[in-house]
């Protein structure tokens, strides 16, 4: 739908063109048919909004603010050419009146009409500006998709909530003015638990990290299935490494290009350049700058669940009240730990704590479990990793893995997985790594050129959420046992 009306206002700004080129280009008709053209422009767009695929939100918010702008600006153009016409006309025939000769008369017709006149290259030029204005405004409608997540399977009804936690025992290394570490954090909950205190200090806690230059929504499906089934989960913003977020000031904390940049080095096909000494440097100071992050969440929501809240909280919009109740309901002793990518290895290091009951990995490499590097070699940690772990990796990531593992390849998630007390692995056949987020439904194009398969982006995101809330249901709500294919 979003082509189609594309097309037709495209269609109709082109025609209205042509049919000005057709006849006399006088200004005060090409205003007020300009101003015709805009309106319709205007009810098109409305009248579209009746159709599947046209709405409101931010996909069409440019396109609907430049139609309204265009409007406003031709009316006032009208409005201006007619007053200024009534007075030249005015003007002239005073001076008539006055007795001019006929011959002055005619000259000031003349410059009357020439002013008048519109120049046809004007027209022309307006009208590439309009395409030109059209087409950019719709940008957002072909680079994201009309996602309204997906359906919940569980009882209850899911709430939101924010927060930022301030970390006085850091600094804040990307910035200059000795701040402190802030991490927001995003509450999704059972409703009608919190409403009515029935779930104090009953819930399960997963806390959630995201991907190299991801973000906090980066699988909201996941977090919304979950605390439908009665789980609190916190999803966790990594500043600097997230695509954007805000801090308390309610400045926009947007993604450190040097991190995109050699983020992108580091984990593409080709060779980085960076010996295996620089490339654990590099990425063990990510690695550590995340699990700090999620530590110090972990830590300070198990301290608010025994109603302790320190100034580490930030409470925007009045929510404090909200979250206290909210955080009430956890239950310190059933904690879990989930990310994507880094933010999988990330849960996977901190998983190691003693209070954390289940970690799973999403397409992640465990960077985390990489002790240092010797002689070229990248030393992992061989100690038994006895906290539940499942990884659900892409079907290439899985091979690898094969591969390294047959080959006598050092590869750290063959190494954990291996000394894990309950490790479990399995792979979707035709998923690439943004598979595992919500992006290839929010962002089709965003998500296919970070990396997505031929599989069915619904469907697996659909079976990969029912896995994982069996997983934490068998480990953090005791609820049978956990069983996974080899892939799927």
């Amino acid at each position: 739908m979003a082509l189609l009306l594309l097309i037709i206002l495209i269609v109709s700004e082109i025609g209205f063109i042509v049919f000005e080129l057709m006849k006399k280009p006088v200004k005060s008709e090409f205003a007020k048919m300009r101003l015709f053209a805009n309106i319709s422009q205007l009810l098109i767009f409305f009248l579209m909004l009746l159709l599947p695929g046209i709405d409101l939100s931010f996909r069409f918010k440019g396109l609907l603010f430049i139609l309204i702008v265009r409007f406003f600006v031709s009316a006032a153009i009208f409005l201006i050419q007619g007053k200024n016409e009534k007075a030249e006309s005015d003007k002239a025939k005073s001076e008539k009146a006055e007795g001019e000769n006929a011959e002055s008369v005619k000259a000031e017709g003349e410059r009357v009409k020439n002013k008048k006149t519109k120049k046809k290259v004007m027209i022309v030029l307006s009208g590439v500006l309009s395409v030109l204005l059209i087409s950019t405004n719709m940008i957002p409608a072909f680079v994201f998709a009309d996602y309204k997540g997906r359906a919940v399977t569980g009882e209850y009804t899911v709430g939101q909530k924010k927060a930022i936690f301030i970390d006085p025992s850091r600094t804040e290394t990307f910035e200059n003015d000795n701040s402190c570490r802030e991490v927001p954090v995003y509450f999704y909950y059972p409703e009608e638990l919190t409403e009515n205190e029935k779930g104090k200090n009953s819930l399960p806690l997963v806390i959630f990290s995201h991907g190299a230059f991801g973000y906090y929504q980066s699988n909201s499906s996941t977090y919304m299935e979950l605390a439908s089934h009665g789980y609190i989960v916190v999803s966790l913003d990594h500043p600097y490494h997230s695509f954007f977020t805000k801090d308390s000031s309610g400045k926009t904390i947007t993604v450190n290009p040097e991190f995109i940049q050699t983020a992108l080095v580091i984990g593409g096909d080709t060779d980085s350049g960076l010996s295996a000494e620089e490339t654990w440097i590099v990425t063990s100071e990510w690695i550590k700058l995340r699990m700090d992050d999620m530590n110090f969440v972990l830590d300070t929501l198990k301290e608010g669940a025994d109603g302790k809240f320190t100034d580490a909280w930030f409470f925007p919009e009045d929510s404090e009240d909200d979250i206290a109740k909210i955080v009430s309901c956890i239950d310190t002793k059933r904690i879990g730990l989930i990310g994507h990518s880094l933010g999988g290895a990330t849960a996977v290091s901190v998983g190691r704590r003693d209070d954390v009951k289940a970690v799973v990995d999403l397409d992640g490499t465990m960077l985390g479990e990489e002790t240092g590097v010797e002689n070229g070699v990248v030393i992992i940690n061989e100690d038994a990793y006895t906290t539940p772990l499942l990884c659900i990796d892409n079907e290439e990531h899985y091979m690898d893995r094969e591969k390294a593992e047959n080959g006598g390849y050092n590869y750290a998630n063959n190494v954990i997985l291996n000394n894990a007390t309950d490790g479990y692995v399995t792979y979707f056949k035709g998923a690439e790594h943004m598979n595992y987020t919500d992006l290839p439904l929010f962002s089709p194009f965003l998500a296919g050129m970070l990396g997505t398969g031929d599989v069915d982006a619904a469907e697996c995101i659909d079976r990969m959420n029912a896995i994982v809330l069996n997983f934490f249901d068998c480990y953090l709500k005791d609820a049978g046992t956990f069983e996974v294919s080899e892939s799927y």
